[in-house]
């Protein structure tokens, strides 16, 4: 029985490749996630063993509020030269050096704009000399205020030489600064892992990087002869007490690893997440290859049957069929995804500056296990339905000329009519009725649920849809038979369209959402939002684009202006939580801006959005403490408990707090104008005002919220690319069940030919049924989708999802996009019908 399986499979190599591609493809999803993962784990453990290399001790203040890497931006707590000083003086130090990093330093190119980063940050330090790991490649180090060096990474993305002037922006507006000096790092790198750096000298890097002079982040300490890391860090730590924080260059990047391989694990779950779908999508591929294979096989499995063969063999048949091509498509797509990984950590490398030398490409056990536990258990569940159909073929089959009726669709149709049911009424209750915290769970859920029962009712719908669908092509002979042709079989139509249904369902909810999403926060914007004019940069680093202070205050001068404010943002502790708040210099003129009153802040009052004050219960007079991310901590006053959507962010502090933020300049500054002043006439000289800055612009209102909400649009661009690979899948399996249909019909189509129907007539005919399959398909895609994005979008209401946007436009595109799908996925099974053998085909058994 094993040896005519093999054979049966060999002879039928066409099937097994279509079969197996689905399962190949996800298998390369799976695998090249982990693959990706593993190779930038290991990297960043490269880079950040790299960078304490040269360091045995590290002494840092505790920080104020603690923030982990994928939080936002940890702000290191100042260090008094007098700690240096002390430190010097313990045991088994041979030296201690006080050091200034801080990101933050941005290099202005010799093109006038700002060098972007796309991840590694950008430091400002002060010059220490070279080290184990560090060497200079050209002139000195910098002496005077004026001067600075940098790394070669900057320097070759900057095209600075040695003798230019470089501008430089920092907590301080533009300075510009003499190069005297490039460096790199051992092994010919130019930097450690894409950083930029700029070293300027102490006093330098501590008044524009920390604001106050006399301070260091950090102090690296050198044990002394005989004195280990460990054992010095054990000596310094109660020596210098609970305010400081002491590690050894080990213990640092061991951290600093294990916090970026935390956010690489929610990026592989992601990832992990698409792959799941395209597998899944894969599963109504596979079912729909060996429903069809055991169709044709039926007079064959007939006569094993007749000849001996159990029920049981039948089965075996069947699912070792199914392992072979697990097995072989688990090996090739685990071999397609250590490509994919490779060719994604270099996307990553490129996107990051390529200065991101990544690790060599590794296998890791968990891509090899997942590989062949996925591949395997996805084509044999996937075989199961069919390998029991198979099972029951009756012997008396073999002496018939018919392939195994096409079973009625009342069991299939009653499941999923409940199952569609329920899913709808726990969407309905959690829409309009109030269930609490539960409205949410039950929303997804109902989605979730009425997603699989419309999945289950599809062989149901196919044939009037697909009738109704046809009449389009009914014109001519060949779309008559096409029509007749997708619908004769409902199930298999039914399987082939939903697997295109499920990518194409997904993308028309996402897109939902985040249209409604974007539609509400430009409707909310320019309702709150009076200011015509905004200064603001598109963040493409750690840290956000900030402006010189003084603009806001030029710009309150300019004829025509109301008002101008500017809007600083730093994550602050208020108790045992973490939150973002916003502070101005002058309130009564940020909520001019915003088209409301306030009065000002004193130094130790507060305003507080309603829905804040309500979660926290406070009410104005309310006393608390908020510790920002220098300085020490403050106790305000609630001086103003403002309507929601009437001021920027949930609280808002004075002005003389921004001396303790992290950053200590402006993020944001609006512009309102006096009524009747055209923005035209303004605007430019706003934009003179910002010309220091590079990093930021003033546009108008429109202009800005466009821009704003242009990041749901980047969001909807990364879905419909993750899940491509599930549309594709679902792509090959309308060309498989047409290939397969095509092998079926060999002698339809040869009696077809024969009683006068053309070649050109013969693809007509195979191609418009690929067209109703697709179109079908996609038709219940965008309707399921956009049920389904709908749906979620008003789940959100309460967070901020005020209007529902059904994207018309891009759904009648899908619709035509799927049209083209059903024509490229019939060119291969068309020109496969158009050249039968005619005689060959009537003769076909």
């Amino acid at each position: 029985m094993l040896r005519a399986t093999l054979k049966s499979l060999l002879a039928r190599k066409l099937r097994l490749v279509l079969s197996g591609l689905a399962v190949l493809l996800g298998v390369m999803f799976v695998s090249g996630a982990f693959v990706l993962t593993d190779t930038l784990n290991r990297t960043f453990d490269s880079i950040f063993a790299d960078a304490y290399a040269a360091t045995d001790v590290s002494v840092t203040a505790k920080p104020k509020v603690e923030v982990s890497e994928f939080e936002g931006e940890q702000v290191a707590a100042p260090l008094p030269a007098a700690a240096v000083e002390k430190i010097k003086t313990q045991a088994g130090v041979r030296a201690a050096v006080g050091r200034v990093d801080t990101d933050g330093a941005r290099v202005i190119g010799s093109d006038g704009k700002v060098l972007t980063s796309m991840g590694p940050p950008r430091i400002g330090s002060n010059w220490t000399g070279t080290d184990d790991v560090m060497e200079l490649r050209e002139g000195r180090g910098p002496e005077a205020p004026g001067e600075i060096a940098m790394n070669a990474t900057t320097a070759e993305l900057s095209g600075y030489r040695i003798g230019d002037t470089v501008p430089v922006l920092t907590q301080k507006p533009k300075r510009e600064f003499t190069l005297v000096g490039i460096w790199g790092y051992t092994g010919d790198r130019d930097s450690i892992g894409g950083t930029q750096e700029v070293a300027f000298t102490t006093p330098v890097a501590q008044e524009l990087m920390l604001g106050e002079k006399g301070v260091f982040t950090s102090v690296t300490v050198t044990a002394a002869d005989g004195v280990s890391p460990a054992e010095l860090r054990d000596s310094l730590a109660p020596a210098l007490g609970a305010g400081y924080v002491v590690k050894t260059g080990d213990d640092l990047a061991k951290e600093s690893s294990e916090s970026i391989k935390e956010g690489l694990g929610f990026f592989n779950q992601i990832l992990l997440g698409f792959a799941g779908i395209a597998l899944f999508v894969g599963i109504f591929l596979i079912l729909n290859t060996f429903s069809i294979v055991v169709a044709q096989r039926t007079r064959e499995l007939a006569l094993l049957r007749a000849i001996g063969a159990s029920r049981r063999q039948v089965i075996n048949s069947v699912l070792v069929e199914a392992v072979v091509v697990g097995l072989i498509a688990s090996v090739l797509g685990l071999a397609a995804g250590v490509g994919a990984g490779a060719g994604l950590g270099y996307l990553f490398s490129s996107m990051g500056g390529g200065g991101l030398d990544l690790a060599p490409v590794g296998v890791p056990p968990a891509a090899i296990i997942s590989s062949f536990l996925v591949g395997l258990i996805v084509t044999v569940v996937a075989a199961v339905m069919p390998a029991l159909r198979a099972s029951r073929i009756a012997p008396v089959a073999a002496m018939q000329d018919v392939a195994t009726p096409d079973r009625p669709l009342t069991k299939i149709s009653v499941f999923g009519g409940v199952v569609t049911a329920a899913g709808a009424a726990a969407l309905g209750v959690g829409l309009f009725a109030d269930a609490g915290d539960a409205d949410l769970w039950l929303i997804l859920g109902g989605v979730l649920v009425t997603f699989i029962g419309v999945a289950l009712l599809t062989p149901l719908i196919s044939k009037p849809v697909v009738s109704l669908l046809g009449r389009l092509f009914s014109w001519s002979l060949p779309g008559r038979l096409g029509r007749l042709n997708s619908g004769r079989n409902p199930r298999r139509t039914a399987i082939t369209a939903a697997a295109l249904m499920v990518g194409i369902a997904l993308v028309t909810g996402v897109t939902v959402v985040m249209d409604s999403a974007k539609s509400s926060l430009k409707a909310e914007a320019a309702r709150i939002l009076k200011a015509q004019i905004m200064i603001s940069g598109d963040q493409n680093g750690p840290r956000p684009p900030t402006f010189d202070p003084a603009v806001v205050s030029e710009a309150d001068h300019i004829p025509g202006v109301r008002a101008a404010a500017g809007l600083y943002n730093d994550l602050v502790q208020i108790g045992s939580s973490q939150e973002y708040v916003a502070a101005t210099e002058n309130l009564s003129r940020l909520a001019e801006s915003y088209g409301s009153t306030a009065p000002d802040l004193r130094d130790d009052q507060i305003a507080v959005s309603a829905p804040e004050a309500a979660d926290q219960g406070w009410q104005t007079g309310s006393q608390v403490t908020i510790q920002a991310s220098r300085g020490d901590s403050h106790t305000y006053t609630i001086a103003l408990v403002f309507p929601e959507n009437t001021l920027p962010g949930n609280i808002i502090l004075p002005g003389a707090a921004i001396q303790d933020f992290g950053i200590t300049q402006p993020v944001f500054g609006f512009v309102r104008l006096d009524d009747g002043v055209a923005v035209s006439s303004v605007l430019p000289q706003i934009k003179t005002l910002v010309a220091d800055s590079p990093e930021v612009s003033a546009t108008d209102q429109e202009t800005f919220i466009n821009g704003q909400a242009a990041q749901f649009d980047q969001i909807i661009t990364m879905i419909q690319i993750l899940l491509g690979l599930a549309i594709l899948i679902a792509v090959l399996g309308v060309v498989n069940t047409l290939a397969l249909s095509v092998l079926e019909r060999t002698r339809e189509l040869g009696l077809l030919r024969a009683v006068g129907l053309g070649r050109a007539q013969t693809m007509r005919m195979v191609t418009v049924e690929a067209v109703v399959i697709s179109v079908f398909g996609a038709l219940l895609g965008v309707a399921v989708g956009a049920g389904m994005g709908g749906a979620v979008a008003r789940a959100l209401e309460n967070d901020g999802i005020t209007e529902i946007v059904i994207p018309w436009e891009r759904m009648g595109t899908y619709l035509a996009l799927a049209a083209l799908v059903g024509v490229v996925a019939a060119v291969a099974p068309a020109i496969r019908a158009a050249r039968l053998n005619i005689l060959g085909a009537i003769a076909h058994d």
